[in-house]
């Protein structure tokens, strides 16, 4: 079951939102949203439901074994071995088929490989748990002695499956039944859902079928296509892995709201990064904020020698990498990332330059994340290498501006991609900005934005009606 799709939106979240408001204290309405959350992830993973309920029950006992213990030894022992426990639930299902397969082909050996399949958002709810024990061990939150709240913050099904990965100390207060419940905070989660929709269902679906043609081909030897169709693909995917993700956090964020709880924001803008280093401070925020927190600082972060940072910003994004799964393309997806940000930090230094400096290396930040996300969605290094070289014209020289399969591509898509361009900067944000500076304006804007957003949701629940649909990218991880 997932957000963007008919049976979420009209039966399974009025049915919650229902039982939700009908209970009178928040002990009963806790109840329902960890029934509903267990019900929410059995649904979509019956084979793997006891994996995600062993590990809250694992990081429950962890976390209890830290907070009984005195001495600073023993503590380190309990949270060493949780550390090994989580690690090795994410190794069996996401890297032990990968491991072996490698093994086979590094010395031809013939191990059988396992039918082990890749628990839906393994790696958001086995982060989020092993946080809240990282948390207790530093002293930064209580311990939570009462089993079913602990399995309500991991379980909480708008974060579950795709984020953003939620601090126990940024909803402990809330799940402890301190929360409330206005129509403007209401009617903001409702907005907030509705948009995501909105960016899910109208631009990043639609432009998976805009990707799908030029990431089809998989032997570039005979690649016939312009240079212009290859990079057509590019910015369509690069838009598409914006809606699609920013749209579930924007989701997630508004159901959130509706039932009390506030998440903190997990994209803001990133195409608008001023550098590689702001990118990852606008991208999936969460996760760059747990590496920073949990890997990077305790490494001792920036406040070390220049070889020493070079070595911890090596292990961040060598970790980010693997986070993201067990293939070839995300540990090289890594490392180029881990590489330009050590040239920007030691080399372009690009907020110390002149402002033309500044702006072209905005241009080439924006290039450097595209020519990544084209490795991210290759089916290997072979397909991503090759579709750089096409990109850059090595196997066609011509642009193709009159070449039918680009002109096909932009008359069927191409409104997407500009919805999308237009999308990715905070415009609309300024616009109503703007709006608020005149009453008329305003009173026009109260109006208009409400009328426009329902029409946008209605097109978009007809894309679903008719069939076109398909799972969110950051399931897979």
């Amino acid at each position: 079951m997932v957000f963007s799709s008919v049976i979420f939106t009209f039966l399974f979240l009025p049915i919650v939102l229902g039982l939700y408001f009908a209970c009178r204290n928040d002990r009963w309405r806790n109840g329902v949203l960890l029934v509903s959350s267990l019900f929410f992830y059995w649904y979509g993973e019956h084979t793997f439901f006891f994996i995600m309920l062993a590990s809250i029950l694992g990081n429950y006992l962890f976390a209890l074994l830290i907070d009984r213990s005195a001495g600073t030894g023993r503590r380190r022992f309990w949270l060493t071995l949780d550390v090994i426990a989580n690690l090795s639930v994410f190794f069996v299902f996401k890297y032990l088929n990968f491991s072996l397969k490698m093994a086979n082909d590094l010395f031809h050996a013939n191990v059988p490989v396992t039918n082990i399949a890749l628990p839906i958002g393994i790696s958001f709810f086995t982060f989020q748990a092993m946080s809240y024990v990282f948390d207790v061990y530093r002293g930064d939150v209580e311990v939570q002695k009462n089993p079913l709240r602990l399995a309500l913050y991991v379980a909480f099904f708008p974060q579950l499956i795709a984020g953003p990965i939620v601090r126990y100390k940024t909803i402990e207060e809330q799940i402890r039944t301190h929360r409330t419940i206005t129509t403007e905070r209401f009617g903001y989660g409702v907005e907030r859902f509705m948009i995501g929709y909105c960016k899910k269902v109208i631009i990043a679906n639609n432009l998976s079928n805009c990707v799908s043609y030029p990431f089809a081909l998989l032997d570039f030897a005979g690649a016939d296509h312009p240079v212009l169709y290859y990079w057509i693909g590019a910015v369509a995917y690069s838009l598409q892995i914006l809606f699609d993700f920013s749209g579930y956090s924007d989701m997630a964020i508004g159901m959130g709201e509706m039932f009390g709880f506030h998440f903190d924001e997990n994209f803001n803008y990133p195409y608008m990064a001023k550098s590689v280093t702001d990118f990852w401070r606008r991208w999936h925020i969460s996760l760059s904020s747990w590496f920073r927190d949990y890997v990077y600082i305790p490494l001792g972060g920036s406040r070390v020698s220049v070889p020493r940072h070079i070595f911890n910003m090596l292990v961040v994004w060598g970790l980010t990498g693997i986070w993201h799964g067990a293939n070839y393309t995300f540990w090289l997806w890594g490392l180029i990332y881990w590489f330009f940000l050590v040239i920007e930090k030691y080399l372009i230094r690009p907020e110390r330059r002149p402002r033309g400096v500044q702006i072209a290396w905005r241009v080439v930040t924006l290039l450097i994340v595209m020519f990544e996300w084209v490795l991210f969605n290759a089916v290997g290094l072979k397909q991503g290498v090759h579709y750089w070289m096409a990109m850059l014209g090595f196997y066609n020289h011509s642009l193709g501006f009159t070449n039918p399969d680009v002109i096909r591509l932009w008359r069927e898509w191409g409104p997407y991609i500009l919805m999308g361009v237009l999308f990715s900067t905070p415009a609309a944000k300024i616009i109503r900005a703007r709006c608020n500076e005149s009453a008329r304006l305003r009173a026009f804007c109260d109006v208009a934005f409400p009328v426009g957003l329902f029409l946008a949701f209605v097109w978009a629940v007809s894309f679903l009606v008719m069939g076109a649909h398909n799972p969110f990218i950051y399931f897979n991880f």
